[in-house]
């Protein structure tokens, strides 16, 4: 196939593949902007008059102020203590490779394809009191998030030479100030690119939150979206202002770390 034709191809790829991204945002914006009646056939038509009121409503019916704080509390705490963790480990399993740290990093990294077994889960939560608590789902949330974490950080560590280490410890660096003082910095470019797909993982987490918080004071906004669609079925200018609202964090974090993700990937996955 000439160069120019495969370029063209390329490019064609690209552009349909963006369209099926777009296509679902621009539906749900166009229709958010819309009157209930004119809103009621989800069509692609620009909307007669802007109804800006609809997010009001949304935020207003939608309980969304405190679902967003939950939101953020979650995906923030449970972020932080997954990349912290993982770090940690991920720094002494890939720095001292004895048979049994082999076996500690392939049986942790498991858990990136293994099912999660929610009869078993369940039980767990209950007997350590933790379903249906804030605190519960941030380390149910943490615990998901290492496995990914660690196979990101673990390659990524093999690329600090290990002078730095030898040469920390002869200047009197004991193994704390070693990780936080000298490796620690380091890693900034994978620690961003794990703390942001934690954060849209957690963010977007649907199911979770489904089985272990009942009460509504704890969930999460995936979850009173899922509520408010209940509630207002027949509505779909509120349905798409309630979804927007809702997706726009996630498209901030993106935009403002999507240049880390690509490079910390790559830097993770070639030493993996």
């Amino acid at each position: 196939m000439p160069k120019n034709l495969r370029a063209t191809a390329a490019h064609l790829a690209a552009f349909l593949a963006s369209l099926v991204m777009l296509l679902p945002v621009y539906l749900i914006t166009i229709n958010a902007l819309k009157s209930s009646t004119e809103a009621s056939t989800m069509s692609i038509d620009w909307p007669t008059e802007l109804h800006l009121e609809n997010f009001l409503i949304a935020i207003e019916k939608g309980k969304l102020v405190g679902s967003f704080l939950n939101s953020l509390l979650y995906a923030t705490s449970a972020t932080v203590i997954a990349t912290l963790v993982s770090a940690m480990a991920a720094f002494v399993m890939s720095r001292h490779r004895t048979r049994r740290n082999r076996f500690l990093y392939l049986f942790l990294i498991m858990g990136i394809a293994l099912p999660i077994n929610f009869f078993t889960l369940t039980t767990m939560m209950q007997v350590t009191h933790l379903i249906n608590t804030k605190i519960g789902i941030i380390i149910l949330y943490a615990a998901m998030q290492v496995p990914f974490s660690i196979f990101l950080i673990y390659g990524f560590v093999d690329t600090i030479p290990r002078e730095l280490d030898e040469a920390a410890i002869i200047d009197g660096c004991r193994p704390p100030q070693l990780f936080f003082l000298v490796i620690l910095p380091l890693l900034k470019p994978v620690l961003v690119t794990a703390g942001i797909l934690n954060f849209l993982n957690i963010w977007n987490d649907f199911m979770m939150p489904l089985y272990y918080l009942n009460s509504s004071s704890n969930w999460p906004m995936t979850l009173a979206v899922y509520n408010f669609f209940g509630q207002y079925q027949s509505s779909w200018n509120l349905v798409s202002a309630d979804i927007l609202l809702t997706i726009i964090p996630v498209i901030v974090i993106y935009l403002m770390g999507q240049r880390f993700i690509i490079a910390g990937m790559t830097s993770g996955s070639v030493k993996g």
